[in-house]
């Protein structure tokens, strides 16, 4: 795995993770690149639900239930703890993978964008994590940082500069 780029994407709550990821994604796979994400939940959550055979198969005491069909895969763990970042990155299939996309786990020592908006108020997180490389800002800044400063808003200048820089992330 150690040859697939991994880009973090670092911000507050409510500042758009997942809705930049959701414009940023076919930006990138209008460049030829096969994308994974990995998402954090700080909650409990479930992508399965009563009724559903495999649900009612996991509530019948199954550790684990894979789903294939011609079209998807998928494989539900029960676990007791969180897996780090690092052990979710190692199941990632590289061989349908050009990049890695992090959504979340903030204090991961992994190279990271973040997505600031002055108006909200947060303090910058790239003063204080060496592993952010470009800060996306939807409006001015405000103080002078030392690396790239994005437009929050143009998803194809967000796509170019990872398309560029994707060998940093490796």
């Amino acid at each position: 795995m150690a040859d697939i780029p991994v880009l973090g994407f670092a911000a507050f709550s409510g500042t758009g993770k997942t809705t930049l990821l959701k414009r940023l994604i076919p930006a990138l796979k209008n460049k030829d690149l096969k994308v994974a994400v990995i998402k954090h939940a700080h909650h409990d959550f479930d992508v399965d639900w009563p009724g559903k055979d495999s649900y009612e198969l996991r509530a019948a005491g199954a550790e684990q239930v894979l789903i294939s069909s011609a079209r998807r895969f998928v494989k539900i763990v029960e676990q007791i703890e969180e897996k780090p970042l690092q052990q979710c990155i190692a199941e990632v299939d590289s061989v349908n993978c050009d990049l890695i996309l992090v959504e979340g786990y903030k204090q991961a020592q992994i190279k990271k964008l973040e997505l600031h908006r002055p108006g909200l108020g947060f303090p910058l997180l790239c003063q204080a994590d060496s592993n952010i490389i470009a800060v996306a800002v939807d409006n001015e800044l405000g103080v002078e940082i030392d690396i790239p400063v994005l437009d929050l808003n143009n998803i194809n200048q967000i796509a170019d500069f990872i398309v560029s820089a994707r060998e940093q992330f490796i």
